[in-house]
C-alpha cells in the first residue's frame, strides 16, 4: 500500500469503517470468510507474540517470559501452522479453500513444533533419555517440517535435509573419507528435535529473536508507503542521467534490499516498477532484468541488515554487531558503487539517455524545489543527528527518552511538510512515465526516514541489543502507520476523520500480518537448516569436509578457495539468504580457516564467513538455477538463462572481492588504524573495484584493447592486495618467542588482531600446529589478560604459555584452540616499507591506459568533426 493512497482514497463510505481481515493475503492460498480471517489472526498473533517477547514488558510483568528454547518452539509452531494453511500441497491444488487434511496437518505440525514448549519441564528432567512417545513426536515433527519446507521453499532444501538424515543414520556405509559411526533413529530424533542442538538451535533462535523484528520492520515500511517513496525519490534524483532509471533501480534496491531479507523477494517487490522503467530508456530486456537481479543481490550484503545474516554472524563469529557492520562496509560499498558504474558504462556504450525532464517554469523555481527537497532531507537528518549526539553527550542517562520526544516532534513537523505533496506520488504499481519533480517527491515522505534513523541510532549510539533496538524502531514505525492518515487529514484542514483513523488501523493490521507472512519462509528455512547444524555436531562432518577439500586442493590456497566457492554455489542453490548463509557457514567457513592455517594463511573468522556468504548469495544469480534471475526474467519477458549469464557478469566483482578480503583482511578494516589509513584503504578499494569493472566491460573512456585490459587487471590486484607483490620481496612478519612474544602481546594496540601460533594434541588425538588471528581487546598489564579477551585461559610455565581452558563460545573455541595447547610464537609486522607504496605503480598503470584512450577518443572526435558537412 503506497503513500499515494493517502490522497486519493481518503474519503471512504461510512460502511467501510470496520476492519477487513479477510482481504489480507497470507500466502498463495486466498480463501474467503472465516478461514481467511483465521489465517490473518494467526499471523497477527505471531507478530504480537514476537513484539511482546522483544519488549521489556515481558520481563517487567513476568508474563510469557519464556526461555530461549520455549520461545523458539512457539516461533516454529506459528510458522508451520501458517505454512500448511497458506501454502497448497501442489501447484494444482485449489487456492480458494483450505482442505480439511491440511487443517489437520497444520494442527499436528503446530503441536509437534510446540512440544518443547508444552513439555519443557518433563524433557529437562530426563534430558538425553527420551521415551518412545517423545521419539514418535520428534519423528512426526521432523517429517512435517520437511513437508512444510517443500511447500514453502521447494525441493532443494528438502533433498539436502534428507541427504543429511541419511548420512546420520547410515554413516558407517559411507566412503571412508566421510564415514562415521551411524546413529540410531532415537538418538537422531532426540538430537535434532528434543534439544537445542538441531532444529531449535542458534539459527532458529536468531530467527525468533532478531530476524522477525527486522522483517516486520520492513513490512511496516512497505505498508506505510516507504517502498514507493524510495523508488520514486531515486528516479527523481537520478532518472534524467544516462541510464538514469537503471541507476535509480540500484539505489532503490539498496534502500529496500537491505531490509527485505531475500534477493528474490526484493526482485519481485521492486522489479515490476523498475524493470519496465529500465527497458523504456533503451536497455535490452536481459540487461534490464540482470540489473535488477544484481541490485537485489547486492542488497543482501548491505549493512545494517545484510539479509539477516548480520545477526547470525554475531552468534557464529562471536563479535559485536557493530563490528560485523564495520567489516562488511567496504565490500558492500564497492559492490554498490561498482554496479552504478556498470550501469553507466552500459548506457555510454549504447548511447542511452534518461527520462525526459518535465517542462520547467524557470531555473529559479527548479533550484528552489531541489533545495527544499534534497537539501531539506539532508538538513533534517543533520539536525536530528546533531541534536542526538548532543543529547547523548549531555544527558546519557535519559538520552533515549529525550530522543524519543525529539523524533515524535520531528515526525509531526515532517508530516506537516509532506501533506501538500503526498498526492503527487503515484501508487507503487503505477508505471513512471516521466521524471518526477525532485522537490515535491522528496518532501512527500521525509518522515519515513525517521524510523530507519531511530534504528541506526539505537544500534550505533545507544548501543542497545539489536533485539531491543529493532523493537523500539518497530513501535515507532507502527505509530507512524497508525497516525499518518488522520494527521494528514488534519493538516489538509479536513478535521479529524474517523474514516482515516480506521484506514490507519487497517494499515497497521496489514503490516503486522504481512510481516508474519514474510517470516514463514525465513522461519521454515532456519529450522530446516538446523538439521545441518545438528548433523555437524552429531557426526563431525565438518572435519570430513576439511579433509576432502584438503585432498582435492593439495594444500594450494587459491585452489582451496576456488573449491569452497564452487561448493557454496551448489549448497546455496534454491535457498533463501538466511538459510544459505547457515548452510555454507556451518560446512565451509571452518574449512577456510583450518586449511589456511595449515598453509601459512591466517584467515580472520569473519573473513571466512563473509567469503562463504557472498558465494552462497551468488547461487541466486548463476544459471541454470538462479531463482532471482528467473524471477526478474519473468517480469522483463526475457530468457532466464541469458539473464543469469548477464547478471553473473554484472556481479563478477562480488566473486572477486571475497578472494581479495581473505588474502588482504584490511579490506574488512582489520588491522587498519587511524583516519588516514582508513580513507586510503577505502579509496584504493573503490578504485580497484572501478578498474576491475572497466576490465570486465572492456571500456574505460573508449573500448579497451586486450593489452590495456591486462595492464588494468594487474593494477586491480595491486590495489586490492598490494602484499601480493611486496611480500615475496620483503617478509611482512617477524616471529617472536619467549619474553619477546609476551611483550608483543602486552604492547599490541587496542583491539589488535595478533598472529599467534599454537601446538598440541586435539581431543581426537591428533598432533597439530595451528596459527590463528586472536583479537586482543583493550590494552592491559599482562599477556594473560589480553589472551582472556579471546577466551583463552593461559598460564606461564617453563615451556611457555599453556592453555588451561577455553571459554565456550569464545573466539578461541571457534577457531579450534583446545585445552592443553602451547603458545609457540607470535608474529608482528616487520620493519619494512608499508605495502601501500604499491599503489603508486598501480596508479601509473591506470594513468598509462587513460592517456592512450584519451588520445584515441580525441582522434575519433577530430575525425567526426572533419566528416561533418560545412
Amino acid at each position: 500500500m503506497s503513500s499515494s493512497s493517502h490522497g486519493d482514497k481518503e474519503v471512504l463510505p461510512r460502511r467501510t469503517q470496520r476492519l477487513h481481515l479477510a482481504n489480507i493475503q497470507m500466502g498463495p492460498r486466498h480463501p474467503q470468510g472465516r478461514t481467511a480471517k483465521l489465517m490473518v489472526l494467526v499471523g497477527l498473533s505471531w507478530s504480537l507474540f514476537q513484539l511482546w517477547m522483544a519488549s521489556p514488558l515481558s520481563e517487567m510483568f513476568d508474563i510469557l517470559a519464556l526461555n530461549q528454547a520455549r520461545t523458539r518452539s512457539l516461533h516454529l509452531a506459528f510458522a508451520v501452522l501458517l505454512a500448511f494453511l497458506a501454502f497448497p500441497a501442489t501447484r494444482w491444488s485449489a487456492v480458494d479453500r483450505v482442505p480439511k487434511g491440511d487443517v489437520l496437518l497444520a494442527g499436528l505440525a503446530a503441536v509437534s513444533a510446540g512440544y518443547l514448549w508444552l513439555f519443557y519441564a518433563s524433557l529437562s528432567s530426563h534430558a538425553g533419555n527420551p521415551n518412545g512417545f517423545e521419539i514418535g513426536a520428534a519423528v512426526v515433527g521432523v517429517t512435517l517440517l520437511l513437508e512444510a519446507t517443500r511447500r514453502v521453499l521447494g525441493l532443494p532444501m528438502v533433498v539436502l535435509a534428507l541427504a543429511l538424515l541419511g548420512y546420520i543414520l547410515f554413516g558407517e556405509y559411507m566412503p571412508e573419507m566421510i564415514a562415521h559411526k551411524s546413529a540410531s533413529v532415537g538418538k537422531t530424533m532426540n538430537h535434532l528435535w528434543l534439544t537445542t542442538e538441531g532444529v531449535f538451535g542458534v539459527a532458529l533462535g536468531v530467527s525468533a529473536g532478531l530476524i522477525f523484528l527486522f522483517v516486520l520492520f520492513g513490512a511496516l515500511l512497505e505498508t506505510a508507503g516507504a517502498g514507493s517513496y524510495f523508488i520514486r525519490s531515486a528516479v527523481a534524483l537520478l532518472g534524467h542521467m544516462r541510464g538514469g532509471p537503471a541507476k535509480a533501480a540500484v539505489v532503490a534496491s539498496a534502500a529496500t534490499g537491505m531490509i527485505s531479507g531475500s534477493s528474490i523477494t526484493n526482485v519481485v517487490t521492486t522489479g515490476p516498477l523498475t524493470i519496465p522503467l529500465i527497458k523504456r530508456v533503451g536497455y535490452p530486456a536481459e540487461k534490464a532484468a540482470a540489473i535488477e537481479v544484481a541490485a537485489s543481490v547486492n542488497g543482501q550484503v548491505m549493512p545494517p541488515v545484510m539479509g539477516a545474516a548480520a545477526f547470525l554472524m554475531v552468534e557464529y563469529v562471536g563479535v559485536a554487531y557493530i563490528d560485523v557492520l564495520k567489516h562488511a562496509l567496504i565490500s558492500a560499498m564497492v559492490s554498490y558503487l561498482g554496479l552504478l558504474y556498470i550501469v553507466h558504462l552500459e548506457a555510454v556504450k549504447g548511447d542511452l539517455r534518461g527520462l525526459p525532464k518535465r517542462p520547467s517554469p524557470g531555473w529559479q523555481r527548479s533550484l528552489g524545489n531541489f533545495s527544499v527537497g534534497f537539501l531539506g532531507v539532508a538538513l533534517v537528518l543533520a539536525v536530528v543527528s546533531f541534536v542526538g549526539a548532543l543529547v547523548h553527550a549531555l544527558l546519557p542517562e535519559v538520552s533515549f527518552l529525550v530522543m524519543a520526544v525529539v523524533l515524535l516532534l520531528a515526525y509531526v513537523l515532517l508530516l506537516r511538510i509532506s501533506a501538500p505533496h503526498v498526492t503527487a506520488i503515484n501508487a507503487a504499481d503505477v508505471p513512471i512515465t516521466q521524471l518526477p519533480e525532485v522537490g515535491p517527491t522528496l518532501r512527500s515522505g521525509m518522515h519515513y526516514l525517521l524510523p530507519v534513523g531511530a534504528l541506526v541510532w539505537n544500534l550505533v549510539v545507544e548501543q542497545m541489543q539489536p533485539t531491543r533496538a529493532a523493537f523500539w524502531a518497530t513501535v515507532f514505525l507502527a505509530f507512524i502507520v497508525l497516525t499518518q492518515r488522520p494527521l494528514l487529514a488534519l493538516y489538509r484542514g479536513e478535521g479529524f476523520k474517523s474514516e482515516a483513523a480506521w484506514r490507519g488501523v487497517q494499515d497497521l493490521l496489514e503490516g503486522l500480518a504481512t510481516g508474519a507472512r514474510n517470516m514463514v519462509t525465513v522461519a521454515i528455512a532456519t529450522a530446516t537448516a538446523g538439521i545441518l547444524v545438528g548433523t555437524l555436531t552429531l557426526t563431525g562432518i565438518g572435519l570430513a569436509m576439511t579433509d576432502l577439500v584438503t585432498a582435492l586442493s593439495g594444500g594450494n590456497i587459491f585452489l582451496m578457495l576456488g573449491l569452497v566457492a564452487m561448493i557454496c554455489l551448489v549448497l546455496g542453490t534454491g535457498l533463501p539468504t538466511t538459510a544459505s548463509y547457515i548452510v555454507v557457514s556451518t560446512l565451509m567457513a571452518p574449512v577456510i580457516v583450518s586449511i589456511g592455517a595449515q598453509n601459512g594463511l591466517l584467515v580472520p573468522l569473519i573473513a571466512a564467513h563473509l567469503f562463504v556468504f557472498y558465494f552462497g548469495l551468488m547461487a541466486d544469480i548463476t544459471p541454470p538455477v538462479g531463482l532471482a534471475s528467473y524471477a526478474a526474467a519473468s517480469i522483463a519477458v526475457a530468457d532466464p538463462i541469458r539473464t543469469g549469464v548477464v547478471a553473473f557478469r554484472y556481479s563478477m566483482r562480488m566473486a572477486l572481492l571475497p578472494f581479495m578480503f581473505v588474502l588482504n583482511p584490511q579490506l574488512l578494516l582489520i588491522g587498519v588504524h587511524g583516519v588516514a589509513h582508513t580513507l586510503l584503504t577505502v579509496a584504493s578499494a573503490a578504485l580497484a573495484g572501478f578498474t576491475f569493472i572497466s576490465v570486465n566491460q572492456a571500456w574505460l573512456l573508449v573500448r579497451s584493447t586486450t593489452s590495456e585490459r591486462l595492464v588494468m587487471l594487474v593494477a586491480v590486484f595491486m590495489l586490492f592486495n598490494p602484499g601480493m607483490f611486496m611480500d615475496p620481496l620483503l617478509d611482512p612478519y617477524q616471529k617472536l618467542q619467549g619474553a619477546a612474544a609476551e611483550k608483543a602481546l602486552v604492547d599490541a594496540p587496542k583491539d589488535a588482531q595478533m598472529r599467534v601460533f599454537f601446538s598440541g594434541v586435539t581431543l581426537e588425538g591428533d598432533e597439530v600446529e595451528r596459527g590463528v588471528l586472536l583479537p586482543l581487546g583493550a590494552k592491559t598489564s599482562s599477556a594473560e589478560l589480553r589472551l582472556l579477551h579471546s577466551g583463552i585461559h593461559a598460564e606461564l610455565s617453563d615451556a611457555g604459555y599453556l592453555v588451561n581452558g577455553v571459554t565456550f563460545g569464545a573466539h578461541a573455541s571457534k577457531v579450534g584452540i583446545e585445552q592443553g595447547f602451547r603458545i609457540d610464537a607470535v608474529e608482528v609486522p616487520s620493519d619494512r616499507l608499508p605495502k601501500e607504496w604499491m599503489f603508486l605503480p598501480a596508479l601509473s598503470l591506470i594513468g598509462w591506459v587513460v592517456r592512450r584512450q584519451l588520445r584515441r577518443k580525441q582522434a575519433a572526435a577530430e575525425i567526426d568533426t572533419a566528416s561533418m558537412p560545412s
